[in-house]
């Protein structure tokens, strides 16, 4: 092959037009209706040929339309107006006052394997990254010192397109690095910067990109160099692609290249987050740094490591953890294991729930929980889960008090948010729902926004849904050869006035795309109802390798294709931002049927309910939370547990197929003199402002900040302190106490329990604790008790610290306590002891607890 060099040509804008750049290249113009009108407005057809990509549209405008936008007034003013908005933007920082107790060295790195930022930065998939994205937004908008680490994929993730019979086909389009909206980050010469991965066939060069997001600069790391062989380019090939070696090669880039890539650009984070455990290797090179820095041991370079860690577990699914075979892992990390002195049997053991199971795999998720100060799930059903999916790690320990909380997930509500929705929004509501999405009273607002405006607003986004929708499946059908009377078809699909459901999601099984195809004759009635049609627009990918997901897009393709109801159910190939876009501003419901408990949160739903639409939706995830708030939407049963998944399947189609029926249908159609459905507007009030100041990433992220980063910043300068002094006491304290806790033990309970008492009573009760050559102050021991069940176990317990009362002899203790009877019924209790030390993150950190 000849020898190729390479140049870069950039636009070349009137000196007028240069700040069209700037605008271009920071991401905060996709959140702003100003700027994207600007755009707009450039150049119509172009804009959308280009996919609303802003730096592409500059390389690609005409020479002559520059020209004459140069001297267009109208359009420079616009321009103007939207550069002063920017700067004003960049130039503040609310932050800081707001949080003065965070250190004034503060700062969060946010590490992601996906961001879903706009359509046209494909290096994303599905709702992990779309909640990284508006992670970032949100981060920015509220000033929040944050920094976000993710890939750059060469590939990204997929484009779809379905075959002529509905089977699930992929193309995988290159990224254009030089006409995305990045940069490569250079050194003080001006030359690429770049870091070096030391894989086992040796060290791989990665260049370093930057994207700006508002105020927050995302990193992307990419093996792209020309230094590389072909292998180690292509780690960087592909989103979720490859195989399992890949993926340790992909999640050791992100992990410990993205804390070299931190020391490169000169960024020094307080706070490490983890966004699920692909990230996890981060905590390792960390560790690995100080060791060699500061000459500290393996486990005392982990306590201070640990301290500036968090993570969050997105998924209730088993088979979404990475989990690698011990001989892979040791492929990758037996030299590492040498580096940092210990074996790698003791390595193994930090990714296994047990760590004495040979057995076991290497987990991810598990290798995050042990070097993190906290961890969280997504929503409080998913916390309950996640607890009850990791109890092992922590054995012994009550479930319901394993140390994984939950903060909700949220969305970034201007990205969301229709122009026309937005105007209105403005009118009645204030700049307050821009600044302070998370203010109630602001939300309150809405019932001042008058019917007629509300649903004629609404009226024309599902007019322009419509009308997108066919022009994207007159596309899908010429992309196929259809003849010209399938397109004629395409052309005259859904009603703009009908009742319009939207499904749109990653099409895994456990979200029961097919759940409303289960009577197909009961859907046909529904659907073609001469006085109120009802009409479907779904959307959505499945894994590459995942045949079962396939053929669930298959199955609804060849339904929506039977004549008599093709005009009212309609799939849109290759779901990406732009098509959720459209959908969640334009439908009238968004539905939702996920086997319970497997969707951790979910996002799309509450965009749609930001947009005016109501929620058909299983008792699952963030819905959960939001159906008790008012008249919101709808729920499919009350989230029963049930055996027979094929049960399971009938009753909950059965219920769908009743409330479409019953209850959506009528309520849609019910119309008042004015031919305003005046019920449904009351019901789309209550979902904007019940579910709008809630359920938004503004509330997410001061949520992570109050409990998580500033408090994980402050435990990391404390144990960093003199040396790590707290860091290496801790350390040495934890090997003390394990090295001593087979000798603790329980014995001589006592409690004069013989008698019935009263409710408000008080039962005391005593113990005998042994506990070798630990002393008192470094446990706690704890009288729990509650209501016993069926198998004489105590159900969610309650625990009563006891008091060392005396020294007994034989290094035992006497500990007394009581229990308050607030129950009446029969009750049991039992004495337990848990390591104590004031520099834990939280009361089970060590994982271990003795019961009597």
């Amino acid at each position: 092959m000849a020898t190729v060099s390479k140049f870069t040509v950039v636009p070349r804008l009137p000196e007028r037009l240069e700040v069209l750049s700037e605008i271009a290249n920071n991401l905060w113009w996709c959140w702003n209706h100003d700027a994207i009108d600007m755009f707009h407005r450039m150049d119509r057809d172009l804009w959308t040929r280009v996919h609303q990509n802003a730096t592409k549209m500059l390389g690609s405008i005409s020479q002559l339309r520059l020209e004459e936008l140069a001297q267009d007034d109208s359009f420079l003013a616009h321009m103007d107006r939207v550069a002063t908005k920017l700067n004003a933007y960049m130039d503040s920082s609310p932050w800081k006052a707001k949080n003065p107790e965070a250190p004034e060295d503060f700062r969060v790195a946010y590490m992601s394997a996906e961001f879903g930022l706009h359509e046209s930065m494909r290096i994303y998939s599905g709702g992990l990254g779309i909640l990284a994205g508006d992670h970032l937004k949100a981060s920015s908008d509220l000033g929040l010192p944050l920094v976000g680490i993710g890939l750059l994929y060469r590939g990204g993730y997929f484009s779809q397109y379905l075959s002529t019979d509905g089977w699930q086909q992929e193309t995988y389009p290159h990224n254009d690095f030089y006409n995305m909206p990045i940069t490569q980050e250079r050194d003080a010469d001006g030359h690429p910067l770049t870091i070096t991965i030391n894989y086992p066939e040796g060290p791989v060069v990665v260049n370093i990109w930057r994207c700006q997001v508002g105020r927050v600069p995302l990193y992307l790391l990419d093996c792209d160099h020309e230094a590389n062989s072909p292998a180690t380019r292509s780690i960087t090939a592909q989103l979720y692609g490859g195989d399992h070696e890949t993926r340790v090669r992909q999640e050791i880039l992100l992990g410990m290249g993205g804390v070299l890539a931190m020391h490169a650009v000169g960024v020094h984070p307080t706070t490490y987050h983890m966004n699920e455990g692909h990230a996890a290797f981060m905590t390792l090179q960390r560790i690995k740094e100080l060791i060699a820095e500061e000459g500290m041991t393996f486990d005392q370079a982990a306590e201070t490591v640990k301290a500036g860690s968090f993570f969050t577990t997105h998924t209730p699914v088993p088979a979404g953890n990475d989990m690698f075979e011990p001989g892979l892992v040791e492929r990758y990390f037996r030299g590492y294991c040498s580096e940092v002195g210990i074996t790698f049997e003791r390595f193994l053991q930090l990714g296994r729930q047990n760590p004495n199971d040979t057995h076991e795999p290497f987990c991810m998720t598990v290798l995050a929980l042990r070097l993190s100060s906290g961890a969280n799930g997504v929503s409080k059903l998913h916390g309950e889960v996640a607890r009850g999916m990791w109890n092992l790690t922590w054995n012994g320990v009550p479930e319901d008090e394993v140390p994984i909380t939950s903060i909700t997930n949220g969305i970034h509500t201007r990205s969301v948010i229709s122009r026309d929705l937005s105007d209105l929004y403005d009118r009645y509501l204030g700049p307050g729902w821009v600044n302070s999405p998370d203010d109630h009273s602001i939300w309150k607002r809405i019932d001042e926004v008058p019917d007629t405006e509300l649903w004629r607003t609404h009226e024309r986004r599902r007019e322009r849904l419509v009308n997108f929708a066919r022009l994207r499946l007159v596309s899908q059908y010429e992309n196929r050869g259809a003849p010209d009377t399938e397109l004629k078809i395409c052309r005259e699909v859904l009603n703009p006035d009908a009742l319009t459901i939207g499904f749109a999601r990653r099409f895994a099984t456990y979200k029961r795309a097919t759940l409303i195809l289960r009577d197909p004759e009961r859907l046909k009635r529904i659907l073609t109802n001469t006085d109120r049609p009802v009409q479907f627009i779904i959307a959505g990918k499945a894994h590459p390798q995942d045949a079962a997901g396939k053929q669930l897009i298959r199955a609804l393709q060849q339904f929506a294709k039977e004549p008599e109801i093709r005009r009212h159910f309609v799939f849109l190939e290759d779901y990406d931002i732009n098509v959720a876009r459209y959908m969640v501003q334009g439908v009238d419901c968004w539905l939702n049927t996920p086997r319970r408990p497997m969707e951790a949160s979910g996002t799309s739903g509450m965009k749609a309910s930001a947009n005016g639409a109501l929620n058909i939706s299983i008792p699952d995830g963030w819905w959960c939370e939001a159906e008790h708030l008012g008249p919101n939407g709808w729920s499919i049963g009350r989230g029963e547990h049930y055996d027979d998944l094929a049960e399971q399947d009938r009753v909950e189609s059965e219920a769908l197929y009743e409330l479409f029926e019953k209850e959506i249908v009528p309520t849609f159609y019910q119309r008042a003199n004015d031919d305003l459905p005046r019920e449904w507007i009351h019901r789309m009030k209550s979902a904007i402002g019940t579910i709008g100041p809630v359920f938004n990433t503004y509330r997410m992220v001061q949520e992570y900040t109050d409990r998580c980063y500033i408090p994980s910043s402050l435990r990391r300068k404390a144990l960093k302190a003199d040396s790590h002094a707290r860091a290496i006491a801790l350390s040495d304290w934890k090997q003390k106490v394990h090295s001593q806790w087979s000798t603790v033990t329980v014995r001589a309970i006592e409690a004069d329990a013989s008698d019935s008492l009263l409710v408000g009573a008080s039962l005391p009760v005593s113990a005998e604790v042994s506990l070798g050559d630990l002393s008192p102050s470094d446990v706690t021991v704890e009288v729990y008790f509650g209501t016993l069940n069926a198998e004489d176990q105590i159900e969610k317990g309650v625990a009563t610290e006891m008091v060392a009362d005396k020294e007994v002899g034989g290094g035992f203790y006497r500990y007394t306590g009581e229990i308050r009877c607030d129950d009446t019924g029969q009750q049991g209790f039992t004495v337990r002891v848990f390591p104590n030390n004031p520099d834990l993150a939280q009361r089970h950190e060590t994982t271990l607890i003795t019961w009597a």
